[in-house]
């Protein structure tokens, strides 16, 4: 059974993580809602559900969740033509399957959204596998996700690294057995990312893969190491 190297896209590959925050702070707004950005901005890397859950008060009227969330599918589309990945970001993807690791996008964004994202990205000949918002029930920081992308690759927890942008990814990882590399790429900061229990933090993709020998993605996976 070969490695398994999980990678989060949006804010981890991808610069997103802002735009998902305007998109989010524009479709409240159109319910009239109108909870700080920064507020937002901490709840990217949420499913759509739970980050309502996050920022507006839990006795709020949910008939219009559905509705918001739409919207904010509608809004952020509008930047698909602006999707960027990070420097290294897809050099990254590439140096890690050569080194024998399986490479899995795990993302809970929609299909279309991860369809264009790959697309951007531009490194599906490194990719062996990738999760949608299809493939799971609840959302991060429930460890759904990762088991996702697990059993999209035929592996086992223990075999696996997982690379992520949030604390909630950090989160969904731990949950599920997986130990998290973070990238401080999304807005997170290192001392949040570690008291979530990163186990590595690096700037950016660029940085990750200018240190990838030392580290845990250039080591034996970790129920190998002796």
């Amino acid at each position: 059974m070969a490695p398994t190297a999980l990678f989060d896209v949006d804010g981890t590959l991808l610069d997103t993580n802002y735009l998902h925050t305007l998109a989010w702070a524009e479709a409240l707004a159109q319910y009239g809602h109108t909870p700080a950005m920064a507020r937002i901005h901490a709840s990217i890397g949420m499913g759509g559900d739970q980050l309502l859950d996050h920022v507006l008060s839990q006795d709020r009227d949910r008939a219009q969740d559905g509705d918001i969330s739409s919207a904010q599918h509608a809004l952020f589309a509008r930047f698909w033509p602006r999707l960027r990945p990070f420097d290294g970001a897809a050099d990254l993807l590439r140096a890690v399957a050569v080194r024998g690791w399986t490479v899995v996008l795990a993302s809970s964004a929609s299909g279309r959204d991860l369809e264009v994202m790959r697309r951007a990205l531009d490194a599906d000949d490194a990719v062996s596998a990738a999760t949608s918002a299809d493939d799971v029930e609840a959302s991060k920081p429930a460890p759904d996700l990762v088991h996702a992308a697990l059993d999209k690759a035929g592996a086992r927890a223990g075999e696996a690294v997982f690379v992520g942008d949030t604390v909630w990814d950090v989160q969904s990882a731990t949950a599920a057995g997986v130990p998290c590399i973070a990238v401080l790429s999304g807005g997170w900061s290192e001392r949040d990312l570690r008291a979530a229990g990163a186990v590595e933090v690096h700037a950016d993709p660029a940085a990750l893969l200018a240190s990838l020998a030392d580290s845990a993605l250039g080591q034996p996976p970790p129920s190998r190491r002796g």
